[in-house]
């Protein structure tokens, strides 16, 4: 959704690097190409001009004037102010002091609620919790049977008395739920509110009088990423007229420029608080303003990505890999391939993953054009494969190459690359797994690897000459004796007379040690 407002801001960047020294020109120049990314990228007007002053005022300080590299002090400048218009830290939920918490979901007609009131079941079943899915809106047609059908994809419960359809009193509802959830023991309720395809009255005192009902711990405004400067008016409109304790950004994985999204925290004073980011119901999670300020810098996900590889694999899984791995690259299979495989699958999209590394920004293209299903092909390959073969592919010959071919549905040359890109994995694992590091580069210290080198250093050392004149031996041991005497008093190599305790630095280093 950001690309737009990415690719703008990596170019604006680009044009600071270099320069030792930024002049005001060149400051004043940064900061109106960010106005106009901000402005093309549909950021409401009130927001570019608070976050182009703040960027403009600290630019100009010695934040900047005094900094090693002043054009890397502005991106980090300007990702602190992002994070700030973002709503700052992450915002979680609050929970009732005694069972079962209340959320009520509010917003516009086709934001997306009934869909998000499953992510959130899903999420919050995830972390423990026994949420309970309550059907309010009763209004549009077939809405309750469509929550009925997303709690059961979710594995969550779900309350639907009334069959909807302009049939049944959603107040009601929304009250008898709560009493509801502590027969059955669900701590969480999340209550599913009608929507209106624009701010009418009706809607708002329905949503108004739900909400005194239940009394919710936590009221989210459900918002379409997709919808323009129209979602700041519409947050505004439910802030006055029903009040809500945070936002729940739906769709934004959309093509739209979605500034709207950055400015609705800044306009309204509450924070984002979740954001759905795809049509499954895994994809949604908690939002935090940091990490999604150093997306659209291009700065990369990284902790988001190391949290759903902690949710994915297992510590004793991994243990087990990486001591097959040092073993040697033999006793990595094929099976152990096909396993990693469908474990990395499980994690979501190739392409969403990929997005999360720094510096993906300039192959988004590729990224995008990514073809999942190259993950099934391979797995078809596989599977295709006799225990024997998986075991030991170095036996797969021509003939056992089209039979695999013709039982996965595809070429033999298909099958062909498989093998030797596995071939390569194997290695390339194996080496990093022993400690010697990526190809190319020296091993890790303490973690094995880099053994060549070491023994070259001790044979170069083994084979040194001492001269064969007695007397000039004798002075040569001496004065590697009188080394050694120092240096155990002089662990730190100072010149001598020099203690450690008065050691200083020359003038020229000391700006650099702060």
């Amino acid at each position: 959704m950001f690309d737009t407002l990415s690719d703008r801001l990596a170019a604006t960047f680009k044009s600071l690097r270099g320069k030792g020294r930024l002049s005001e020109a060149d400051i004043d120049a940064t900061a109106r190409e960010i106005r106009i990314a901000l402005l093309e990228a549909d950021v409401a007007l009130p927001v570019v001009r608070a976050f182009i002053k703040q960027v403009k005022e600290r630019a100009t300080g010695e934040e900047v004037s005094k900094a090693l590299n002043p054009a890397q002090q502005v991106v980090k400048i300007v990702n602190d102010e992002l994070v700030g218009i973002l709503g700052g830290e992450t915002r979680r939920l609050r929970f009732a002091k005694t069972a079962p918490t209340v959320i009520m979901l509010a917003g516009l007609q086709g934001a997306g609620k009934t869909t998000l009131a499953g992510k959130l079941g899903l999420w919050l079943k995830s972390q423990g919790h026994s949420p309970l899915l309550v059907a309010c809106d009763l209004q549009r047609p077939n809405a309750v049977n469509q929550l009925s059908v997303v709690a059961e994809r979710a594995g969550v419960a779900v309350y639907a008395p009334q069959p909807g359809n302009g049939v049944g009193d959603p107040v009601q509802v929304a009250k008898d739920s709560i009493e509801y959830a502590k027969s059955k023991v669900h701590d969480i309720v999340v209550v599913d509110t009608a929507g209106r395809l624009g701010i009418d009255a009706e809607m708002m005192q329905q949503a108004a009088d739900i909400r005194d009902a239940v009394n919710p711990d936590e009221t989210l405004f459900v918002v379409d990423a997709m919808i323009g400067q129209d979602a700041v008016n519409t947050a505004e409109a439910f802030r006055d007229g029903v009040g809500f304790d945070g936002v729940v950004l739906s769709k934004l994985d959309g093509d739209a420029r979605g500034g709207a999204a950055l400015s609705i925290a800044h306009v309204t004073g509450k924070q984002i608080m979740f954001a759905s980011n795809g049509e499954k119901l895994d994809d949604f999670d908690a939002f935090h303003p940091d990490r999604m300020a150093s997306r659209i810098l291009d700065m990369g996900d990284m902790l988001t990505l190391i949290e759903k590889a902690e949710q994915t694999f297992s510590q004793a899984e991994a243990e087990k890999m990486a001591a097959k791995l040092a073993k040697g690259p033999k006793e990595f299979t094929l099976d152990d391939f096909l396993a990693q495989m469908e474990q990395v699958r499980k994690m979501g999209s190739i392409s969403k993953l990929l997005g999360m590394l720094p510096g993906m920004g300039q192959i988004k293209d590729q990224i995008n054009n990514l073809d999942e299903r190259d993950v099934d092909r391979t797995a078809a390959i596989i599977k295709s494969m006799t225990p024997v073969e998986r075991q030991d592919p170095t036996i797969i010959n021509g003939s056992r190459r089209a039979r695999i071919a013709k039982g996965s549905g595809v070429d033999v040359s298909a099958v062909k690359n498989l093998v030797e890109r596995f071939f390569e994995a194997r290695k390339m694992m194996s080496r990093m797994a022993q400690g010697g590091g990526m190809p190319g580069m020296p091993g890790i210290p303490g973690m094995g690897g880099g053994a060549g080198k070491k023994k070259k250093q001790q044979k170069q050392a083994k084979g040194k000459r001492q001269s064969g004149n007695p007397m000039k031996r004798k002075a040569e041991e001496q004065a590697a004796a009188a080394r050694r005497e120092q240096g155990a008093g002089n662990p730190l190599g100072l010149p001598p007379g020099q203690d450690a305790k008065n050691f200083e630095l020359p003038d020229e280093f000391k700006k650099f040690m702060g």
